[in-house]
């Protein structure tokens, strides 16, 4: 099992996550702001590693199935940030990170009954316990209590999570994960940049803009890590590994934002360790 590219990814965007709260801690800078930025930021820095690498890359690939596949997966990314945006005018930004967390759970189930190589109990059973303990690590609360628009999120992104990682899959077969994010990137930045124009165009303090391009930097090779991993190792095995992420965060922000330490979170670690590392000795045997 290849670990380095979902490792390696849960690093970069647990890295990113943790520029993103100070950023978001900026004045004049809100997620209006950041999202209207972040995508022309993200194509751009995609385009310079896909010109310094040079992956493989054809207009034919927009062609057929695969075309219809790639713009109904940009269409449901795009519906998804909108739909998170929306429902966090009324709701709080913990509680909403806090229910995407449940998303690899029917991502992993759709994937092993989609796909003939995702059916590895071995892999299935640890990546699912793995999900359900970093949720549990996360959640503070003692019942739901969603408001209507976050219900609308929640339930979009639940049922759409699945089904674009399973597009991404397919996508992955014939597409280099570099210029597929270039390109994902590039055509989000085209349709959300004009919806929030006002915020992208307001004035940003220079340590605001420096660390908009760090954490966008971060953030599209964490992507590009995390599709490479899709293509060599599945999705499962990829929200296995990557379920480390908003642990890594949680620690990255104890030692950096000396935010308080949480016993139930590091031992949920230490069981999303487990996990992995029973998976990968049972795997390869």
């Amino acid at each position: 099992m290849n670990f380095f590219f979902p490792i390696a990814a849960a690093i970069l965007q647990a890295s990113s996550f943790t520029l993103d709260k100070v950023i978001l801690g900026i004045r004049r800078i809100n997620f209006k702001t950041y999202t209207a930025i972040s995508f022309p930021l993200l194509f751009l820095i995609d385009a310079v590693i896909f010109l310094i690498i040079r992956p493989p890359f054809s207009f034919g690939l927009f062609a057929g199935i695969n075309g219809l596949i790639l713009f109904a997966s940009l269409a449901a990314s795009i519906i998804t940030n909108i739909a998170f945006y929306r429902a966090l005018k009324e709701d709080e930004l913990g509680e909403m990170q806090t229910l995407s967390l449940l998303y690899s759970v029917p991502t992993i189930l759709v994937a092993s009954l989609l796909f003939a190589d995702e059916r590895k109990l071995i892999v299935i059973i640890p990546a699912t316990i793995a999900a359900l303990v970093v949720f549990w690590s996360h959640w503070e609360r003692k019942h739901f209590s969603l408001k209507p628009k976050t219900f609308a999120f929640f339930a979009w992104f639940m049922i759409s999570s699945p089904f674009i990682a399973a597009m991404n899959k397919v996508l992955l077969r014939s597409w280099n994960p570099i210029p597929l994010e270039m390109v994902r990137d590039g055509l989000t930045a085209l349709i959300l940049l004009p919806l929030f124009y006002g915020a992208a165009t307001a004035h940003i303090p220079l340590k605001g803009r420096l660390l908009l391009v760090a954490t966008n930097v971060l953030s599209a090779l964490a992507w590009i890590f995390f599709y490479f991993s899709y293509k060599t190792s599945g999705v499962v095995y990829t929200a296995l590994l990557f379920s480390l992420q908003p642990l890594l965060v949680y620690f990255s922000s104890i030692f950096f934002l000396r935010e308080p330490f949480h016993k139930k979170k590091f031992f949920a670690f230490l069981i999303v360790i487990a996990c992995i590392v029973a998976a990968n000795i049972l795997g390869n045997q």
